[in-house]
C-alpha cells in the first residue's frame, strides 16, 4: 500500500503542490500501482489520482467507471464530456501551482517519462507547471522493506551457490566427456533456481566465446553452442522469492575451461573489475561526505576507467539498473550513457554494478554485483567480487 503521508511530506520538501497520477488504457503502469486502482474493473476511459501536498487525495474517473468505488468512504470526481474533464482537474488542483506527473524532460529518464505530450499540454494549460515524479517514484515503488532486503539477501546466497553449482557442473561433464551445451546448462541451472524455492521471469543467461560478447543472448533449443575445453563462460543469473512482494538478485561471473586464465582473458577482466570499484568508489565517497550519489555521475566513474584503458568502444549499455520486484525497479539507474539519470541513489533502493566489455565475435566479460542503499553507507550483497577469472579445470 502507497504510504501517502510520506509522499506528502517529500511532496512538502521538494516544493511541490501535488502529485497528480494520470493514465489512460495503461500507458502509465506507473499510476496504476501506485494509485492502487481496483484491479477487478475495467478502465476504459481516463481516470486521474490527485496527491496533494496537504489534505485528503481524491479520485477522478469516468461516470461510466464509478461502480468499483461504490464501497469506499470517499467517492471520485466524475465526468461524462472532455470539458467536464477539465473543469474537475482544475477543481482538484485548488490553489496548486507546481504539481509533479510521470514526465522526464526531454525524455532523460525513459523509464518515468510516461504520460503524453497532450495530456502534458492539456494540464498545463489548466494554469499549473509541471515536473518529474522521478523522485516520487523512487520513493513510492522502489524503497525496500526490510523484508523485502532480508528476501534478496536470502536469493542473492542462493545464486552465488548456484553459481558455484553450475562452474562445478560444467567442469565434471568437461572432464568425464559428457556433451555439454549452453541449452542444457541453463536448463539445469533454471531447475537449481527452482528447487531452491526461487522464481525468475527468465531463464539464465549461458554464453561460451562470441555469444558472451552479446549482452542479451540467451540459449534456446534452437540456438545454442556446445561447451568445450577451452571455451570462455559467462553466467548471468537472476531470481527472487516467492513472496508476492519479493525483489530480485542479480548476477553475472565468467570462468574460463581451462586450468589457466591466458593474460589477454584477464587483461580485459581487470579492466571491468576496475571500472566496477571506481563506481563503488565514487557512492562510497559521496556517502560519506554526507551526499547522495546521482545514477550517471556513477555510470560515469565506471565508464572513465573503461574508456581511458582503450576500451570504450566495446561498452554497449549502462553500469547498471534499479532493482525490483519485475527485476529492473522504477528506481535511479546507474546511466549517462543509453539515458541522462540525474536521479540520486535513494536509501532504501538497490541497483547493479555490471560493466561489460564486449570483442565481437570473440569474447565479452560482464561482472555484476548488487547493491543495497542504507541511510549511511552502501552494502554490496553479492560478496565476493569476482577479480580474476575462474579456471574451472584447475
Amino acid at each position: 500500500m502507497t504510504d501517502i503521508p510520506s509522499i506528502q511530506s517529500i511532496l512538502r520538501e521538494s516544493h511541490l503542490d501535488g502529485w497528480l497520477l494520470f493514465d489512460f488504457r495503461g500507458a502509465n503502469p506507473i499510476a496504476a500501482h501506485i494509485a492502487g486502482l481496483p484491479g477487478d474493473a475495467m478502465f476504459s476511459r481516463r481516470w486521474a489520482y490527485w496527491i496533494p501536498a496537504q489534505g485528503e487525495p481524491q479520485w477522478l474517473v469516468h461516470a461510466i467507471e464509478l461502480a468499483p468505488f461504490r464501497d469506499r468512504p470517499q467517492q471520485p470526481r466524475s465526468y461524462v464530456r472532455w470539458q467536464d474533464l477539465e473543469h474537475e482537474l482544475r477543481a482538484m488542483f485548488g490553489d496548486a501551482r507546481r504539481i509533479a506527473m510521470e514526465y522526464s524532460a526531454q525524455c532523460a529518464i525513459p523509464y518515468i517519462s510516461r504520460v503524453d505530450a497532450g495530456t502534458l499540454e492539456m494540464i498545463r494549460g489548466l494554469g499549473v507547471e509541471v515536473v518529474s515524479s522521478a523522485d516520487l517514484v523512487q520513493a513510492a515503488e522502489a524503497r525496500w522493506s526490510p523484508e523485502q532486503l532480508e528476501g534478496h539477501r536470502r536469493a542473492a546466497a542462493a545464486l552465488l551457490h548456484i553459481k558455484d553449482e553450475t562452474f562445478d557442473y560444467v567442469a565434471f561433464s568437461l572432464r568425464e566427456g559428457v556433451p555439454l551445451t549452453e541449452y542444457a546448462v541453463q536448463q539445469w541451472m533454471m531447475q537449481r533456481i527452482t528447487e531452491v524455492g526461487l522464481t525468475a521471469a527468465h531463464a539464465p543467461i549461458v554464453a561460451v566465446n562470441g555469444h558472451a560478447a552479446d549482452p542479451h543472448y540467451g540459449p534456446t533449443p534452437e540456438r545454442n553452442a556446445a561447451i568445450k575445453r577451452g571455451d570462455f563462460l559467462l553466467l548471468d543469473l537472476w531470481a527472487k522469492g516467492l513472496e508476492p512482494d519479493a525483489v530480485y538478485a542479480d548476477i553475472t561471473w565468467v570462468g574460463l575451461c581451462t586450468d589457466a586464465v591466458p593474460q589477454r582473458y584477464q587483461h580485459v577482466c581487470d579492466i571491468v573489475a576496475a571500472g566496477r570499484d571506481a563506481a563503488l568508489a565514487y557512492i562510497e565517497g559521496e556517502m560519506a561526505a554526507g551526499r547522495l550519489a546521482r545514477g550517471c555521475d556513477a555510470d560515469d566513474a565506471c565508464r572513465r576507467v573503461i574508456e581511458e584503458a582503450g576500451y570504450g568502444d566495446y561498452i554497449l549499455h549502462r553500469t547498471g539498473h534499479s532493482l525490483g520486484t519485475d527485476g529492473h525497479g522504477n528506481g535511479a539507474n546507474l546511466d549517462n550513457l543509453e539515458t541522462n539519470d540525474t536521479r540520486q541513489l535513494m536509501p532504501g533502493t538497490a541497483f547493479t554494478i555490471e560493466p561489460g566489455i564486449y570483442l565481437p565475435g570473440d569474447f565479452g566479460v560482464r561482472l555484476e554485483i548488487d547493491v543495497y542503499v542504507h541511510e549511511t553507507g552502501i552494502e554490496v550483497t553479492t560478496l565476493p567480487l569476482q577479480h580474476e577469472i575462474i579456471p574451472l579445470l584447475r
